[in-house]
């Protein structure tokens, strides 16, 4: 895994990337859907402009949470990056609600079949968004980056609007006269999974900002590390939040507590030490030692038990 201090940069292009790919697509689209009589085409160039937007907020967001900690932010400004992650799901529903309601309106007015040459735009759209939706995807999970992972996410959702419309405009095209719908229900189906994706990106976006714990094999392995110093004997406490791409952790561990101050000192840097070299990911980890006057019910046994 790369190291969370390297990962901004890498995440600054891959979406420059997108915002470049999304905004030609946009572009094709509309003047595809205009001149070629397809509302679900011009309903996907919709979606493509809300991938421009929300690119460019986790742009700007990802530059923003790569800021280093100061005197207002003391662990940093990681959380801007969940925050433009919620923007993305906030986007993805306004742009959604946009299409359901022009869709619904289509269907009561006659229109023109769409014209042949639209499922060609298509087929390029489909198969560029789902090329950068595996690539975006890749770096998202390289650099642990939720707004990165949703930002891939919404460019899947741009394939799969894509795919609708195809459908669509087939089956008008393939129907003749009467089927002339069919183009505004493919958009209109198109809009409703666009808001079950804006569900699943809001979630973990919410979790992290609500400080949710790390996944609980990721705690037992933090656990183990630090048992894994000699001197430490039970480690009581492991709590997490997540900060941008990275982790802050706390840590209760519990030694001899015949030690000098000094000598727990150092156990607990060897602790820290060990963590940040064994996980990347983490970005800091507080220590609180105790003397191990009395036999505790370490971190791990509780959750064992539970």
């Amino acid at each position: 895994m790369a190291e969370a201090k390297n990962t901004p940069n890498k995440g600054l292009r891959t979406t420059l990337i997108g915002i470049i790919v999304s905004a030609l697509l946009a572009v094709v689209k509309a003047l595809g859907g205009i001149f070629g009589h397809s509302y679900a085409l011009i309903a996907d160039a919709i979606e493509s402009g809300a991938d421009v937007f929300t690119s460019t907020m986790l742009w700007i967001g990802l530059k923003w949470s790569a800021k280093p900690a100061d005197d207002n932010h003391p662990y940093g400004h990681g959380k801007a990056e969940a925050l433009v992650a919620l923007g993305i799901s906030l986007a993805l529903v306004i742009a959604a609600g946009i299409i359901i309601r022009d869709s619904v309106l289509h269907t009561m007015e006659p229109h023109k079949t769409p014209a042949p040459y639209t499922l060609i735009i298509l087929v390029v759209v489909i198969l560029t968004k789902e090329l950068l939706y595996r690539f975006v995807l890749k770096t998202g999970t390289e650099i642990n980056s939720g707004a990165v992972k949703a930002d891939a996410f919404h460019h899947r959702s741009d394939a799969i609007t894509s795919a609708a419309a195809f459908i669509g405009i087939s089956i008008a095209l393939i129907g003749g006269e009467g089927y002339e719908v069919a183009d505004d229900f493919a958009a209109l189906m198109a809009g409703g999974f666009i808001i079950y994706n804006a569900c699943g990106i809001a979630r973990p976006a919410i979790g992290e900002l609500l400080d949710e714990a790390l996944e609980p094999d990721l705690q037992e392995d933090i656990s183990g590390i630090a048992l894994s110093v000699n001197a430490v004997q039970v480690v009581q406490k492991c709590r997490s939040r997540k900060m941008g791409t990275g982790y802050h952790v706390d840590l209760h561990i519990w030694i001899n507590g015949d030690l000098t101050v000094k000598h727990g000192h150092d156990i607990a840097h060897e602790v820290k030490d060990k963590i940040m070299k064994n996980v990347p990911y983490v970005l800091d980890v507080h220590i609180h030692v105790e003397p191990n006057s009395t036999q505790k019910e370490s971190w791990h046994d509780q959750r064992t038990r539970k």
